[in-house]
């Protein structure tokens, strides 16, 4: 199908057509990550700082049918890359909040040409599009639509993202377990609630101020001050799409509480068939009883019964996560160098800032 326009907006001005063509586009495109989401980008450009918001804008590939068909949020930035600064394009929505598991929403039959003139048209030496889904495909037909043109592309592994395949029953799950692994989930459940009145507390969008500051105070007293929400930005970022979710029923944030008391929270989301785990907390006077594991043990399960294919752990590759047994999927970031002299040079300085990081690794 061939483009008849690709319009430049700031980033203000596609969000405010509202959520319904961005994650339909989204959809049709299986790009599912919730953080690719219309309440995701709202939520970063209504706590991102003003010169941020002005730099960021939206490349919208139409076709001949006047529908969307492709876009890309991007922002123009001077960043640092091998210790020069750089003129380049990135995320709009950059790294704040830790986004996974991207890719560019494209449908499959658009004009991935007609998107790279679009880039062609920007200034830039260096594009960076990191914390892609593995193998992610839109990025991979734009980048090489781009180096068709002349420039250069590269990929490199960057996070872990542990993601559990959910099978159709909760003992079925169990029993990929190992067998000490399998008699733990079940005795610390059992011995939690043989002893205490223990309730799973669920929090909507009316009981969501409530939810919320549970998981804050929980997530504080298990990392002792130093946990993910410390930077103002990233919580109000947080708290924003948590009420989008909300609204749209797509929030998991639940308590699960011991005599009536919050001991531990769970905070995460949904998009498809897919649960997310952001982040989560426990009273660490309750670590002997292992309140967190039984917490994300009752959610995995109930995203079994509920019919989810996918438990997604996002970002780290936490011990506690690879307990669960879940496979590796590992994060990418694509960095494109324009064609020319200053693309040629950045590119010899990555190669060269590679094959040190390589030699000093093997050394090690």
């Amino acid at each position: 199908m061939i483009a008849v326009d690709v319009a430049r907006a700031p980033l203000a001005d596609a969000l405010a057509f509202g959520p319904v063509s961005w994650d339909a586009l989204c959809e049709r495109s299986a790009c599912h990550s919730p953080f690719l989401s219309w309440g995701w980008h709202r939520a970063w450009a209504d706590t991102a700082p003003p010169l941020e918001q002005d730099a960021s804008e939206v490349l919208m590939l139409h076709g001949t049918s006047g529908s969307l068909e492709a876009m890309l949020p991007i922002r123009r930035c001077r960043l640092r890359f091998r210790r020069r600064w750089v003129q380049a394009l990135t995320w709009a929505i950059g790294d704040v909040g830790c986004p996974d598991e991207l890719d560019v929403p494209m449908q499959p039959d658009a004009d991935v040409d007609a998107l790279a003139d679009a880039l062609e048209a920007l200034p830039w030496n260096v594009m960076l599009l990191p914390n892609l889904m593995e193998g992610a495909p839109n990025a991979e037909r734009l980048s090489a639509a781009l180096v068709a043109r002349g420039h250069a592309a590269r990929y490199q592994p960057l996070w872990g993202c542990p993601r559990l395949v959910l099978p159709a029953s909760w003992d079925d799950y169990l029993a990929t377990l190992s067998a000490n692994r399998r008699q733990i989930v079940r005795r610390k459940e059992r011995s939690l609630r043989r002893a205490h009145e223990v309730t799973i507390v669920d929090y909507d969008a009316a009981a969501l101020d409530d939810g919320w500051a549970h998981l804050l105070a929980l997530h504080d007293r298990r990392w002792n001050g130093e946990g993910a929400f410390q930077d103002p930005r990233t919580a109000a970022l947080q708290r924003q799409f948590a009420g989008e979710m909300a609204r749209q029923g797509r929030l998991w944030l639940s308590t699960l509480d011991i005599d009536g008391r919050p001991a531990a929270a769970w905070y995460g989301f949904t998009a498809g068939d897919t649960v997310y785990f952001y982040q989560g907390g426990r009273d660490p006077r309750w670590q002997r009883e292992s309140v967190g594991l039984v917490l994300m043990g009752a959610m995995i399960r109930r995203a079994i019964e509920r019919g989810y294919r996918t438990f997604d752990f996002l970002r780290g590759d936490d011990e506690y996560k690879y307990a669960w047994a879940p496979v590796r999927r590992t994060t990418e970031e694509l960095v494109v160098f324009r064609a020319g002299w200053n693309g040629r040079w950045l590119r010899l300085l990555d190669a060269v800032a590679s094959l040190r990081g390589n030699v000093a690794g093997g050394a090690a």
